[in-house]
C-alpha cells in the first residue's frame, strides 16, 4: 500500500487552523471521541464549589445516582429537623410514644417525614408556638424541595437526545466502479421520527515524524437524508484524492487513524435538533466484508421490517 508518510497528502503539511476539530493537534489522546460520544478530557483548576453547574450535573448524571441523591437529601432533611425537634423538646408535641431517647427520636423523625411531605397523619402534632413555627418552616421547605425535585425529574425525562445506534465496527469493502469504500451503519433506536439527518465524518491521522494530529473531512456518498425511517449506511469512497488513498490496514494502525462521526437531526417529537457522535479506530475496521441487509422485503400489506439485531451483521461481498 506504500509508505504512509509519503502517500497521504494530509500528512505532507502541518495542520492548518481550519483542520482542528477542537480536540487538539498536539499530545492528543489515543482516542479523541469515545464510542459513546464522550471525550477524553478532564477539567482541573475550577473552584470546588460551582453552583452554576449544579443544575447541569443533576440533569445529566445517571438515573441511579440521581435517585440516590434525592433519597439521601430527603433522609438528611428529616434527620436535621428531627434533631431540631429533639432540641425544642418533645414535651411540646402531643404524641403517644414513650420517654426513652429512641422513642422520642423516632417520633421526631417520622413527624418530620410527615411534615416535610405535608402528609400530616395526625398521630403527632405540635403544641405551642415554637414547635408549630418549626413545623411550619419545614412544611414550606418541603413544598419548595419537592417542587424543585419535580422540576428536575421533568427536565431529565423531557430533555431531547438522540438514541441513534451505530454499528460497533466499520468496514472497508468494495464499493463501485472498482473503488473501495469506508462504511459504517446507523439506525434510530426509537420509534420517533428524525428528519433532515446530516452526517459529517473527519479522519484524524498522527504524523509519525512530529506526533501531530491532522484532521481531514471525508467526502460522503450522501451526507444528508431528509427522512430516516430505516437504517443508513454512510459511505466514503476512496478515490485518488481521498486522504485514505494508498493506505492499508497497517498504515492506518501506524497513523493511529480515528474516524470521528457527528450526526445531526431534527426530532419531530420535540421539535428540536439533536446530535449523536461516535468514532471508529483502525482496529475497529473490518476489511473485505460488507454489511448484511437488515430490512426485510415488504409483505403483502406493503410493510417492511427493520431488524435492529442485524445492525452489526456482516457478510462477504458478492462475487
Amino acid at each position: 500500500m506504500g509508505v504512509m508518510a509519503a502517500s497521504v497528502p494530509s500528512l505532507q503539511r502541518p495542520p492548518g487552523p481550519g483542520d482542528d476539530l477542537g480536540l487538539g493537534t498536539r499530545d492528543a489522546a489515543p482516542r479523541g471521541v469515545n464510542k459513546d460520544g464522550s471525550f477524553n478530557i478532564r477539567r482541573t483548576g475550577a473552584p470546588r464549589f460551582r453552583p452554576y453547574e449544579l443544575y447541569h450535573q443533576l440533569i445529566t448524571m445517571s438515573l441511579p445516582r440521581f435517585a440516590l441523591i434525592l433519597l439521601g437529601g430527603n433522609l438528611l432533611a428529616n434527620l436535621l429537623f428531627a434533631g431540631i425537634y429533639l432540641a425544642v423538646g418533645m414535651e411540646h408535641f402531643d404524641r403517644a410514644g414513650g420517654p426513652a431517647l429512641l422513642d422520642r427520636f423516632l417520633d421526631a423523625f417520622f413527624f418530620s417525614a410527615q411534615t416535610l411531605t405535608t402528609v400530616g397523619n395526625g398521630a403527632i402534632h405540635p403544641v405551642g408556638a415554637l414547635s408549630s413555627s418549626v413545623a411550619a418552616l419545614e412544611s414550606m421547605l418541603g413544598l419548595l424541595g419537592f417542587a424543585l425535585a419535580t422540576g428536575l425529574l421533568y427536565g431529565r425525562f423531557s430533555r431531547p437526545h438522540a438514541r441513534i445506534l451505530f454499528s460497533r465496527r466499520a468496514v472497508m469493502a468494495p464499493y463501485r466502479d472498482g473503488l473501495t469504500g469506508f462504511m459504517f451503519r446507523l439506525v434510530n433506536e426509537r420509534s420517533n421520527q428524525l428528519i433532515e439527518v446530516e452526517a459529517s465524518v473527519s479522519l484524524s491521522l498522527r504524523d509519525p515524524r512530529t506526533g501531530e494530529h491532522s484532521f481531514s473531512p471525508l467526502s460522503l456518498e450522501r451526507k444528508r437524508i431528509n427522512l430516516f425511517p430505516s437504517n443508513w449506511t454512510i459511505v466514503h469512497a476512496i478515490t485518488p484524492d481521498s486522504p485514505l488513498a494508498g493506505m492499508g490496514e497497517a498504515d492506518l494502525a501506524e497513523a493511529g487513524a480515528e474516524f470521528i462521526v457527528l450526526i445531526k437531526a431534527f426530532d419531530d417529537t420535540f421539535a428540536q435538533t439533536v446530535y449523536a457522535r461516535t468514532s471508529y479506530k483502525s482496529e475497529e475496521i473490518v476489511w473485505g466484508m460488507r454489511f448484511a441487509p437488515m430490512v426485510s422485503p415488504r409483505d403483502a400489506s406493503g410493510m417492511a421490517v427493520v431488524d435492529l439485531a442485524r445492525l452489526d451483521r456482516l457478510e462477504a461481498p458478492a462475487g
